[in-house]
């Protein structure tokens, strides 16, 4: 897809996510990603799996079946996900899912789509813009993507 038939203007944002939280998404696995912040809206993100790899989570066996046989790539896009809903847990209350934290905010993604090549890419904390030439190197392996 050439990124002339992607929507103009400021529609998609950048997440970045420690291994192997990322893996777990595109797995499909994990359908909430926890922040500390409500910085987040509604609509597309660029799934960014950043430089670190998380190594406490990966002796827990939820992450474990998550991610078994994935490569934990870092530095690079490896798919998109929308947002579809922003919350935070009740107190007291259970979970929403097994992957959510206490206290957290808890983004819902919906729609996730893994590219088949990693696309390197510098992410950073807090929603970010990606490049239109970032874009580009994205969307040419998702072809059928229609937001």
């Amino acid at each position: 897809m050439s990124t002339d038939r992607l929507p103009a203007g400021d529609w998609i944002r950048g997440i970045t996510i420690k291994q192997p939280w990322t893996a777990a998404i595109l797995a499909g696995h994990k359908t909430i990603e926890n922040r500390p912040q409500p910085l987040w809206r509604p609509g597309w993100v660029l799934l960014h799996a950043g430089r670190q790899i998380d190594r406490r989570p990966r002796r827990d066996p939820l992450v474990a079946h998550a991610v078994r046989g994935r490569d934990l790539v870092t530095g690079a896009v490896l798919g998109v996900a929308r947002i579809t809903a922003l919350h935070q847990d009740p107190d007291g209350s259970e979970p929403c899912t097994p992957w959510s934290l206490p206290g957290m905010w808890h983004l819902k993604l919906t729609d996730v789509q893994e590219l088949a090549l990693p696309v390197p890419a510098t992410g950073q904390l807090g929603p970010w813009r990606p490049t239109p030439q970032l874009l580009e190197r994205v969307f040419t392996q998702l072809p059928d993507f229609r937001p």
